[in-house]
């Protein structure tokens, strides 16, 4: 599959889904995500939840370092959900994947630990606005005190650099959000226990 084309569940706009490519999923499963697990120092024992899934690359890894008492991961490509679908029967692992958009996530209030986006937030529909309605919705499903980690700018830009050009994400309409900690490539930022 080189570029695929959906429609998202939320607003019926189509988006461009990125390339596959199994050279750089291998590298995010073997080498990136471990580090990132590692250098953010992230609790074992949570729900977790992967927003763009896509494939469900990083599925093994969590369900292996991080041992959650639930795995779910959204994605607005349903082509994708079925690829992340098939990858956790083949290998066994206990993950939910769910197709839906980002902005309007199809799940509880405060029913995670963890989210984690591994760059769809800078890429969703609808520019600025709809980054907000990203972090909005992601900030309802985490519990009070719970971390949103993300890519930075940099990762974004040495991943794609022409695609994440003039890019980021809006902080200062997300004050529910409290920067927690950094690693270069990856940051946390935890949601405040007052849920504003």
């Amino acid at each position: 599959m080189s570029t695929a084309h959906a429609l998202s569940p939320a607003t019926g706009r189509e988006y461009e889904a990125f390339p596959n490519v199994e050279a750089r999923n291998g590298l995010q499963e073997r080498i990136e995500i471990p580090l990132m697990l590692r250098a953010l120092g992230l609790e074992k024992g949570g729900r977790i939840l992967e927003v763009g899934c896509g494939r469900g690359i990083a599925f093994r890894v969590f369900a292996e370092r991080l041992t959650p008492r639930a795995l779910v991961g959204v994605d607005v490509d349903p082509m994708l959900v079925a690829l992340a679908e098939e990858r956790v029967r083949r290998v066994g692992i206990a993950a939910r994947v769910i197709h839906g958009d980002v902005r309007a996530l199809p799940l509880p209030a405060e029913s995670f630990d963890l989210v984690v986006d591994f760059g769809t937030c800078y890429h969703v529909t609808g520019g600025e606005e709809g980054a907000v309605a990203a972090l909005r919705e992601i900030g309802r499903v985490l519990r009070p005190g719970g971390l949103f980690v993300h890519e930075t700018p940099i990762a974004q830009h040495l991943a794609h650099p022409v695609r994440s050009f003039l890019r980021s994400l809006p902080w200062a309409d997300a004050p529910w959000f409290e920067r927690d900690r950094a690693a270069v490539l990856w940051a946390a930022r935890r949601k405040r226990s007052d849920g504003r």
